[in-house]
C-alpha cells in the first residue's frame, strides 16, 4: 500500500496542505475562510497526479481512475486531519482552534477539536467527490478526442 500511486500523491496532498497551512500561520492568515479553497486545489493537483500516472500507464478505464483519484484524496485528507489535532493540540487545543474556526460553517458556535476535525474530513471528503468526477470528465474529454491531422 506504501507503494501504491495513490499513497504516494496522497502524501503529496498532505505535503501541500501542511505547508500550506504553515504558510498562512506564518503569515497571520489561518483566520480567513476564504484561503481554506486552497487546499481544494492541493488535493485536486494530487488526484491529477494519480489520473495523469494511471493514463501514462494505459490505465484508461473510467471507473478505475475515479476510485483511484478518490482513493488518492481520502489519503491525503485523513492524514492532513489526523495531523491537523496532533497540531492543535500541541498549540493548546481549544483555546487555539477557537482562532481558527471563527469562520468555519459547518459545525458553527465553537466547536470542539474532534468536532472541528471531523467537520474538515467530512468536507474535504465531499469535496473530493466532486472534484474527482470534474477531473475524471477533464480526462474523459481528453483521451477520447479525435487529434487533428495536419496535413
Amino acid at each position: 500500500m506504501f507503494k501504491s500511486r495513490e499513497f504516494k500523491n496522497g502524501m503529496v496532498i498532505f505535503i501541500g496542505i501542511a505547508l500550506y497551512f504553515l504558510i498562512m500561520e506564518l503569515l497571520g492568515l489561518t483566520d480567513k475562510l476564504y484561503l481554506r479553497l486552497f487546499n481544494a486545489v492541493i488535493v485536486l493537483y494530487g488526484a491529477n497526479r494519480t489520473i495523469k500516472e494511471n493514463f501514462r500507464d494505459g490505465n484508461t478505464e473510467y471507473l478505475n481512475n475515479m476510485l483511484s483519484s478518490f482513493k488518492t484524496c481520502v489519503i491525503g485528507i485523513v492524514v492532513s486531519v489526523a495531523a491537523l489535532i496532533v497540531y492543535v493540540h500541541i498549540r493548546g487545543g481549544e483555546p487555539y482552534l477557537a482562532r481558527l474556526s471563527d469562520g468555519f460553517l459547518f459545525v458553527g458556535g465553537k466547536p470542539k477539536v474532534n468536532e472541528y476535525c471531523i467537520g474538515l474530513l467530512f468536507e474535504g471528503i465531499a469535496s473530493s467527490v466532486v472534484g474527482c468526477i470534474l477531473l475524471m470528465q477533464y480526462w474523459h474529454g481528453k483521451v477520447l478526442k479525435p487529434r487533428p491531422h495536419h496535413h
